[in-house]
């Protein structure tokens, strides 16, 4: 048993790294103004709005016990904060989650 965790760890360590390494390595050929690199950074902020999405609409846990109005309301007060912080994404993230408490806890 001790082995084949051992042997599960490096596994997973291993392709971990290696795709790392070959990140690193490939990057320094890759330009940012290439339209590739904009598709692939379209792609990936368009997966990740996808996901806050659902997260929204069709949650799971506890935040399903929380009514969509105070969602909304907390998404829309998050990027408010985000604008007035200078588009830090730490303000919006922290008040977002003390915000969702107390709606949660009282409301």
């Amino acid at each position: 048993m001790a082995t084949n965790i051992i042997i599960v760890i490096f596994v997973t360590s291993f392709a971990t790294y290696l795709s790392r390494f070959l990140g690193v390595v490939s990057s320094e050929k890759i330009k940012e103004t290439s339209k590739m690199f904009r598709w692939f950074n379209c792609l990936a902020y368009s997966t990740l709005a996808a996901l806050i999405a659902r997260i929204i609409i069709f949650p799971s846990g506890s935040l399903s016990e929380v009514d969509y109005s105070i969602r909304f309301i907390i998404v829309f007060l998050s990027i408010m904060v985000f604008y007035l912080t200078k588009k830090n994404l730490v303000y919006p993230t922290i008040f977002s989650a003390i915000i969702l408490s107390i709606f949660s806890s009282y409301l």
